[in-house]
C-alpha cells in the first residue's frame, strides 16, 4: 500500500501536519508527495531526512487544481494506493478499510442533492442538453482522500475530457467542476455503471463543516477516535487556530515539529509566515489576473 500526498506551493504547512499524521499510525508505510507544481524551498528534503517520505518523479511542470492526483492511476504496476489532498489528516488506522475490500477503488459514502451534485461535481443534466451521453451518477465523492488502483485506468478512458499541456486544464468546466474532482467522478461512474470496475462506498471522510463528534486531539492521542479522514476542503484561514477541529492541526503539527531541530522556533516563524501569505494571496491573485487580461488585450491588438 502507497499513501500519495498531493501537495503544492501554498500548503506546506497542511502538507507536513497531513505527513505527521500518516506516521503516526503507519510509520513505516510507503508516503509519497505528488508535487502539483513548485513546492516550498527545502519541504522534500525536510520530509526525506526526518520523516522518510520520498516524491513522486513527475514531469516538472503545474498540474493545475488537482489533476497531479491522477497520475498514479497510470502507472504500470498494479498497486492499491491511498490518496489525499495535503490539508487532511487521519485519525486513526484509516488503511485497515481498504484491507478488508477487494474493489478497486474505495470511496466516502457522500450523499447529495441534484443541486449540490451540479455545482460540486458534474451537471450530467447540462451535459445531456449539450448533446453528452452523461447517466445520472451512482454515487459522488470528495477527491481529497480515496482509495484507487493503478493500472486499472488508463488516459484514453480521460480522452477529449482534459487538455494534458501544462497546466492541466478541463475540456467542458460548464459540465464539469472543481478541477479533476468532477471529471474523475463521472469516469469512475462510467466504468462503474458499465460494470468494468467495481467501487465501494465506506464511511471514509470526515467535513469539519458537519460537525468534530468524537474527533478532537484527546481521542485521538487515546486511540479512542473512529478511523477516518479529516478534510478542511474550502475551510482554510491564515490563523490555524481559527479552523474548526484547529485542535487536531495543532497536536499533529506538534509531533511534525518535535522531530527537527529547533522545531519549536521554526514552527512558529512559519505559522507567522503561513497566515501572512495567505493575508497577501487574494492581492497576488488579481494582480496576475490583471496581467494576463493586459497581455491579451495586446495580443489581440
Amino acid at each position: 500500500m502507497i499513501v500519495y500526498i498531493a501537495a503544492s506551493a501554498h500548503d506546506a504547512r497542511f502538507t507536513r501536519i497531513c505527513v505527521a499524521s500518516t506516521r503516526t499510525f503507519y510509520p513505516d508505510v510507503d508516503v509519497r508527495i505528488l508535487p502539483g507544481g513548485p513546492l516550498a524551498p527545502g519541504l522534500l528534503s525536510e520530509l526525506r531526512e526526518y520523516w522518510n517520505v520520498g516524491a513522486v518523479d513527475l514531469p516538472s511542470g503545474d498540474y493545475g487544481w488537482g489533476f497531479v492526483k491522477l497520475e498514479p492511476l497510470f502507472s504500470d504496476r498494479r498497486e492499491r494506493f491511498l490518496m489525499l489532498d495535503s490539508d487532511t489528516v487521519m485519525t486513526g488506522p484509516v488503511l485497515d478499510l481498504a484491507m478488508t475490500h477487494t474493489e478497486e477503488f474505495v470511496v466516502d459514502g457522500e450523499a447529495h442533492t441534484k443541486e449540490q451534485s451540479a455545482a460540486i461535481y458534474y451537471d450530467y443534466e447540462r451535459a445531456a442538453a449539450e448533446g453528452m451521453t452523461v447517466r445520472e451518477p451512482a454515487f459522488l465523492f470528495n477527491t481529497g482522500q480515496w482509495f484507487g488502483t493503478s493500472g486499472v485506468l488508463c488516459r484514453e478512458d480521460f480522452r477529449g475530457l482534459i487538455r494534458w499541456e501544462f497546466p492541466r486544464t478541463l475540456t467542458n468546466p460548464r459540465v464539469f467542476k472543481n478541477g479533476e474532482q468532477g471529471l474523475f467522478n463521472f469516469v469512475l461512474n462510467e466504468h462503474y455503471l458499465a460494470r468494468r470496475i467495481r467501487v465501494a462506498r465506506v464511511p471514509l471522510m470526515r467535513w469539519p463543516g458537519h460537525g468534530m463528534d468524537c474527533l478532537d486531539a484527546d481521542a485521538v492521542e487515546k486511540k479512542a477516535s473512529p478511523a477516518l479522514v479529516v478534510h478542511w476542503a474550502g475551510m482554510k484561514r491564515a490563523r490555524q487556530r481559527d479552523m474548526p477541529g484547529a485542535d487536531l492541526l495543532a497536536h499533529f503539527e506538534e509531533i511534525y515539529y518535535a522531530r527537527l531541530p529547533g522545531g519549536h522556533l521554526k514552527r512558529n516563524v512559519r505559522g507567522c509566515r503561513s497566515a501572512l501569505a495567505h493575508w497577501c494571496r487574494p492581492f497576488g491573485t488579481r494582480a496576475r489576473q490583471r496581467v494576463r487580461k493586459t497581455l491579451a488585450v495586446h495580443r489581440a491588438a
